[in-house]
């Protein structure tokens, strides 16, 4: 069957998705159109196919023991200079963000796997690109405000042609997922961060 490459993600919805993808795409950020704006729960992981089923039925079961949750953004931030990416701060919903992801990599899950560094929820807007065009992003958003509601997240696949997109949805507490045997230890998320 071979490989296939996944990520788990919160889509930043319109009108804020496709305004932030299009600043992202000004700054020269040639990935732009190729990745949808998202807050990152499980980054580009590569899994044999034939694992795709428990890996649905295992986010479904993570989905089941959600809740929506408030998210908001607000201005920028970088990983520079210990990595080429400027962002937008998440500055509502991080504890929520991270109570999802964690469960996500849960080490008895079917996608567990440590992180390069240490989590941190944004929404990236330019990655790899020139000194001075990432100077520029952080400049222009700084003003940048959004929210809205969380009520799931998605799984999305990777493309032979590097393009990310969307496999399936899945709302919190909804759908095959309600019925589906609670994993132990798997409890409601905190109270979203203020």
């Amino acid at each position: 069957m071979g490989t296939v490459t996944l990520g788990v993600s919160i889509a930043v919805p319109e009108p804020y998705g496709s305004f932030l993808q299009g600043r992202r795409a000004s700054f020269g950020d040639p990935a732009a159109h190729a990745i949808p704006t998202h807050i990152t729960l499980l980054p580009p992981t590569e899994v044999d196919a034939a694992v795709l089923p428990e890996i649905e039925e295992h986010l479904a079961e993570v989905a089941a023991a959600g809740r929506p949750f408030p998210m908001r953004l607000s201005g920028t931030g970088t990983f520079r200079p210990l990595s080429p990416v400027v962002f937008v701060n998440v500055v509502e919903g991080s504890s929520a963000c991270a109570w999802l992801q964690k469960r996500v990599r849960d080490a008895s899950g079917p996608v567990a796997r440590e992180l390069q560094f240490p989590y941190h929820p944004h929404v990236t807007v330019a990655h790899g690109i020139s000194e001075e065009a990432m100077d520029r992003a952080y400049e222009e958003l700084a003003d940048f405000e959004a929210a809205w509601t969380i009520n799931g997240f998605a799984l999305y696949e990777q493309g032979a042609d590097a393009v990310w997109r969307l496999d399936r949805e899945y709302p919190f507490g909804e759908g095959r997922a309600a019925s589906l045997p609670r994993q132990a230890g798997l409890s409601r998320p905190p109270a979203a961060s203020r």
